[in-house]
């Protein structure tokens, strides 16, 4: 498989610069090892991949002797990676102890979920730690990967002058999605299909956190079904016979093993703005298509305003993720009906987008303008790399 170069490995080794522990966060398939092994590449680093039993237990033995021995056992290495953490609860510890006793290396914990890992890394590695997350690739990484790109080309050149190849890429990748061997392999739809059921919710049920896991694939499909609408926990619980509390702890898993994140709502009046409602969206859209089994490549599909609403949206939330400032992003609704798909806001102020498919939709922004002096942009299928 051809290696699609990412922005996230900036972050990578800017923070490892930063002396502190780097932790690598996201879900299962979206490249995490292979990132670290390219970035490590020629250096001197060893890797313990802690779905490996023998793995398993010899950081486990390494941690109860002196962190000076355990340094050399390792090969007295530059960079220490340890690979799918989340699988031995005390990882975190032993790296913090290995990081106060002052071993002359640098650390790199990955990790598929942030149940466990992100958890005790909080408890044990306060202020000692720098996390990432990775997400499926951005389609502005994609666009690198093509034949008949340049780093010559501005982005609007890219835009202007290969329309053709844009389109035909960006309805690929709105079925399809962006996990780097979905746009590698030519059996997509297997990929896709084998993804869903066997690893995308592979943390949960090894860590036994959902008793019937038939409910929580019943609740993703409910959640393909309405992606970029307002979801109401009480109408996904009477729909799945479970209780409001079951769903929102569902709801907290998904997000945290990187599946979906929420959009939650942009108010200053919430007399005349709602102000608690909020939307879900999913990381990759393909994994959105594959639990619906619905890969028809066509601008012509009955849902093809709602996936590319979720895909914009999600292309925001891998910008955010794979830069250095984050932005809060939220959607906007009066009481009134008006409304924004997304709103952008940063230290500098807040920026607003309306997404629509076709590029012949008139803007309709007037109320957030009256409301917050912000013009909305409108990004639709002519103009993808406006995100």
């Amino acid at each position: 498989m051809v290696y699609i170069s990412r922005f996230a490995e900036k972050q990578l080794e800017h923070s490892l610069k930063s002396g502190k522990i780097v932790i690598v966060l996201g879900s299962r398939q979206v490249g995490k090892t292979t990132m670290v092994e390219r970035f490590v590449a020629g250096k001197k680093a060893v890797f313990l991949n802690l779905d490996v039993e023998l793995n398993k237990q010899k950081l486990e033995s390494l941690s109860k002797i002196d962190p000076k021995d355990a340094f050399r056992n390792l090969g007295n290495p530059d960079i220490i990676i340890i690979d799918e953490a989340q699988r031995l609860a005390s990882a975190a510890s032993i790296v913090k102890g290995w990081y106060d006793s002052k071993m002359p290396c640098k650390f790199i914990l990955l990790g598929s979920s942030s149940l466990s890992l992100a958890k005790n890394a909080s408890e044990s590695l306060a202020g000692r730690n720098i996390k990432i997350t990775l997400a499926p690739l951005s389609f502005r990484e994609i666009v690198k990967n093509q034949s008949w790109y340049s780093e010559d080309y501005s982005w609007d050149f890219i835009q202007n002058n290969f329309k053709e190849q844009i389109k035909n890429l960006l309805l690929e990748t709105i079925v399809f999605g962006s996990f780097p061997e979905v746009i590698s392999t030519a059996e997509k739809r297997v990929y896709l299909t084998n993804l869903v059921s066997d690893y995308l919710l592979q943390d949960i049920l090894h860590m036994g956190l959902v008793k019937n896991p038939d409910i929580i694939k019943k609740l993703l499909a409910l959640l393909a079904f309405q992606v970029a609408s307002e979801v109401s926990v009480n109408e996904l619980a009477n729909r799945l016979a479970i209780s409001r509390v079951t769903v929102e702890r569902y709801l907290d898993l998904l997000e945290q093993t990187y599946v979906i994140f929420r959009l939650k709502s942009f108010s200053h009046n919430p007399r005349r703005e709602i102000s608690k409602n909020s939307k879900i969206y999913f990381w990759d859209t393909g994994v959105r298509n594959a639990i619906l089994n619905e890969f028809n490549v066509s601008e012509l599909r009955s849902d093809i305003g709602q996936l590319w609403e979720n895909w914009v949206i999600a292309e925001f939330a891998k910008y955010n993720a794979h830069s250095f400032f984050e932005r809060n992003l939220y959607f906007w609704r009066t009481r009134g009906g008006s409304e924004v798909d997304l709103v952008v806001k940063d230290s500098k102020g807040i920026l607003a987008y309306e997404v629509k498919w076709s590029d012949k939709s008139k803007p309709v922004g007037g109320a957030f303008y009256s409301a917050y002096k912000t013009i909305p942009k409108i990004i639709n299928s002519k103009n993808p790399l406006l995100v």
